[in-house]
């Protein structure tokens, strides 16, 4: 079967890294199967959704290395949503309910109270044409729902135990009783839609075959598996991942702007750092940064899914960068070098990376090379220190200069270990730690190591 899978975000703010976990799931499936990615924007709420969200959706999921392979917005494509409306009206399975939120929630409370589930009871099919006229006299305008078959033939008001089933390729065999559940809303008051039924008419209409989502999402599963029927159309296969939460459990939002991909890209975290801690967190495989979608790809497997809501700490994004960082070539930091005026070449990379929580750290370590650096040298060390300048090596430089250098200083002054070691640093590089001296000596020069003694 071929393979098409799709990610419907609403342009109504930036994705943030719980976002990304559903974008990845579905893109990894798809390009392990070959198949293709659909982004698709839910944008039918015309009021919230924005352009330049839609347009930071875009650059965010490039940033992280998910290429669509087609893109649809729900926007323009209301005429397929109403002519899938009309179909379910003609069939008598979109009614017209007018109740308020208000007397909605009344009517939620006085059966919580009564100690029966809050599902809506179908009273608005139990309208006569007098009191629905009255309404209409009155402005009021109905909101649709779907009639779930859930339901004696005949007798809508005796709901009965109905089960959907079906095979979630994360979760195994799950069930939904629809008599469990309210009538859904797919149609507001004011005439625009829910996402339940765009999804479902686009999800058909673009051949889309599985449905790849958090668990969340479950039973909704068993009312759209019902509206597909109803509209004839193709079950897709459905998948329900756990969700990200933060470490103390809360659910995210696109209000947690700190979470962003946005703002961590912003951070300098590295794109893969964020794949992989959005992908492998709450599974069976280690966290760890895979060096590319395609070994994020291999590394995912839906029967290591945990059940549980995956927690996770975003320092974890740190700490993956880091080590992505450490491993990286030259070749792979060489343009981002070039563009910071660093031309240090190899050398300096080779020299410093170990000391680069994220590649924009090169920066720092480049002006400890160029200066200028405040040499922080204690009073009690003065004396030390001439007593090295004076034992300071000729040119030309190389890695064993600094041993070389110490090992004089050592005979002449008696000092070993951190005495002779951490003045020397301090008053040529300014700071108690950081890259290995020995590489930076040959880069730093004779002429400004001259100068940071003095």
């Amino acid at each position: 079967m071929s393979v098409t899978v799709r990610f419907a975000p609403s342009p109504t703010g930036h994705i943030h890294i719980g976002n990304v976990r559903p974008a990845l799931f579905n893109y990894l499936f798809a390009k392990k199967q070959g198949g293709n990615f659909v982004l698709r924007y839910d944008d039918t709420d015309v009021q919230r959704s924005k352009e330049e969200y839609a347009e930071g959706i875009a650059e965010d999921l490039k940033w992280l290395g998910i290429n669509p392979d087609r893109v649809e917005k729900q926007s323009a494509r209301f005429a397929l949503y109403d002519t899938a409306a009309a179909k379910l009206k003609d069939a008598g399975l979109l009614y017209p309910c007018y109740e308020t939120p208000e007397e909605l929630e009344r009517r939620r409370n006085r059966a919580r109270a009564l100690g029966r589930p809050p599902v809506y009871d179908r009273a608005a099919l139990k309208l006569t044409d007098e009191q629905i006229a009255e309404y209409a006299a009155a402005g009021r305008n109905p909101h649709w729902r779907f009639k779930l078959p859930n339901h004696a033939a005949g007798d809508v008001f005796a709901p009965e135990r109905t089960e959907v089933h079906w095979d979630d390729v994360i979760r195994g065999r799950q069930t939904v009783d629809l008599a469990s559940l309210s009538d859904p809303v797919l149609i507001r008051a004011d005439g625009t839609y829910l996402y339940t039924l765009p999804s479902i008419v686009d999800d058909a209409d673009m051949g889309i075959s599985h449905v790849i989502r958090g668990e969340d999402h479950i039973a909704n599963t068993g009312v759209q598996i019902a509206i597909f029927n109803a509209l004839d159309a193709k079950v897709p296969e459905f998948g329900h991942h756990n969700l990200l939460t933060t470490a103390s459990g809360e659910g995210l939002s696109k209000r947690s702007g700190a979470l962003s991909i946005r703002s961590l890209r912003a951070e300098g975290f590295e794109p893969m750092a964020v794949c992989s801690l959005a992908v492998l967190t709450g599974t069976s495989h280690a966290v760890e940064p895979a060096k590319n979608l395609d070994a994020l790809a291999e590394m995912l497997d839906f029967s290591g899914v945990s059940k549980s809501a995956a927690k996770f700490d975003p320092d974890d994004v740190g700490h993956l960068t880091a080590k992505l960082v450490h491993a990286m070539s030259y070749a792979e930091v060489a343009e981002h070098l070039k563009e910071a005026g660093i031309t240090g070449g190899e050398e300096f990379w080779q020299a410093v990376r170990e000391n680069c929580s994220t590649v924009g750290d090169v920066s720092k370590w480049w002006t400890l090379v160029t200066g200028p650096v405040a040499s922080d040298v204690a009073e009690e060390d003065q004396e030390f220190i001439t007593q090295a300048l004076a034992l300071l090596p000729s040119e030309p430089w190389d890695t064993a200069t600094w041993g070389e250098w110490t090992k004089a200083v050592k005979g002449e002054t008696g000092r070993k270990g951190k005495g002779l070691f951490m003045p020397l640093r301090k008053a040529i590089t300014g700071q108690a730690h950081g890259p290995d001296l020995k590489d930076m000596l040959p880069l730093i020069g004779r002429e400004k190591t001259l100068a940071r003694l003095s």
